[in-house]
């Protein structure tokens, strides 16, 4: 009897942390809720990086890359999404807890966590910068005459939203923010490419590599293939983002849910294409590591594109930030049997965004940790993990289609991985040499 009342009260203590871990919160999302949240997670400082990613690509390989990545993402986000509720009677509401389940308790921890932490922790760290940036060159822009300010204070600046922001406890309490950063990633996408457009092209423009030797031109191809795969970063939050949908046996949430992503996969299509060969076409390979520097005029029209990537990186970085909260809650109440309560989350969530606005201030090379973040861990998370989970939980015929499919995915996925960091490192190495702390 004693067994059975301590085993129901250990029952109801799970459920009632689980009632206040942000992932778990709230079940009550509607399918739109997903569109705009994923539109928010992938749309992000990425596509402004696209054209320099074309231009160190070229026409041929760019343009197969941009498509062909789009379309293995989309076939890696539906299968995560058929995965949350695979197996009947459980939902698994956190990237890791998939992982677990395929690989084991253990092996699935150590192959997830490290690589989905370095994803949404390093996008936040690129998002404070890319912030920083923005927030300079709008303040520049409008007040051409205005005393310089270092990069440093602007991202403090941009860190003091956050300090405010991240203590809102769920996705659903901000639904708000990701629809306001969903509608301002359309905008200034399009500012992005339709400036380019409207200037045409420019004068002496040339489409050949930038690097005259060859293996400058083999580093800066393998770059441009990491700044790709940083574009196509959503996965790393798609199954948090889907645990919060209401699901029954009637109405499972990956019907809701996969109508907000395709709704989302179009909008990044609208967003992304345009933006990546326009900015190409018009400046050829001048084309800057962020095309808003490329556009000098009108002023106005850049300073409110400028203004509106702040918004959207606000949003984007409580994307990302969330279900890393939710790991270091569940560790401090589930392993160090800390209780659940506020002061705990007002503790944790400043200490995070006070670390990444750190690294941030210390580290701001936009274009190289693109890379190199890009293809270190977004494409084990975003091109083939989701594919090995699939083959072992599935099992697939060998040999049949969706065998053959998955596994060139991971192929594609695996050299991805191993090739663009290396040209990531070498321009953050080319940069840092002359680069000063704090500047």
């Amino acid at each position: 009897m004693v067994y059975g009342q301590s085993e129901s009260h250990t029952r109801d203590n799970e459920r009632a942390i689980d009632d206040w871990l942000p992932i778990t919160s709230s079940r009550n999302a509607k399918w739109w809720y997903s569109a705009f949240h994923n539109v928010t997670a992938m749309v992000g400082a990425g596509v402004l990086s696209l054209p320099y990613a074309m231009s160190e690509l070229g026409w041929g390989p760019g343009v197969t890359i941009m498509i062909l990545s789009w379309i293995i993402t989309l076939y890696t986000l539906w299968q995560m999404v058929e995965m949350h509720e695979m197996v009947p009677g459980k939902r698994f509401d956190r990237y890791h807890e998939l992982g677990q389940y395929a690989f084991g308790e253990k092996l699935g921890l150590w192959i997830i966590v490290p690589q989905q932490l370095t994803v949404e922790v390093g996008v936040d760290i690129v998002y404070m910068v890319t912030g920083g940036q923005s927030l300079k060159k709008f303040h520049d822009l409008v007040c051409p005459n205005c005393k310089d300010i270092k990069l440093t204070y602007f991202i403090m600046i941009f860190a003091s939203v956050h300090f405010v922001l991240s203590h809102l406890p769920n996705f659903n309490s901000i639904t708000g923010v990701s629809l306001a950063a969903a509608v301002m990633s359309l905008s200034y996408s399009t500012i992005a490419w339709a400036a380019p457009a409207a200037k045409g092209v420019q004068p002496n423009v040339d489409y050949s590599y930038k690097a005259s030797t060859t293996p400058g031109k083999a580093f800066n191809f393998l770059a441009g293939l990491g700044e790709v795969a940083f574009a196509y970063a959503g996965h790393n939050v798609v199954l948090e983002i889907q645990a919060t949908i209401p699901s029954t046996p009637e109405k499972p949430s990956k019907y809701p849910m996969w109508k907000g992503v395709v709704v989302a996969y179009i909008i990044v299509a609208i967003c992304y294409f345009p933006v990546a060969f326009v900015g190409y076409w018009a400046f050829g390979n001048m084309v800057d590591d962020n095309i808003l520097l490329s556009l000098e005029k009108p002023a106005w029209l850049i300073a409110a594109a400028n203004m509106f990537v702040v918004i959207h990186v606000i949003g984007s970085y409580q994307i990302y930030a969330i279900p890393v909260f939710d790991m270091m809650e569940s560790f401090l109440v589930k392993k160090m049997r800390l209780s659940p309560c506020l002061r705990l989350r007002l503790i944790s969530r400043t200490l995070y965004v006070a670390f990444t606005m750190l690294v941030g201030i210390c580290f701001p090379f936009f274009g190289g940790l693109l890379s190199f973040f890009g293809g270190f861990a977004f494409a084990p998370t975003t091109y083939y993990i989701p594919c090995i989970i699939w083959l072992i939980i599935c099992k697939p015929k060998r040999f049949s289609l969706t065998w053959i499919i998955n596994w060139v995915c991971i192929i594609l996925g695996v050299l991805l991985m191993l090739l663009a960091p290396i040209g990531g490192l070498r321009s953050i190495i080319i940069k840092a040499k002359d680069y000063k702390f704090f500047s």
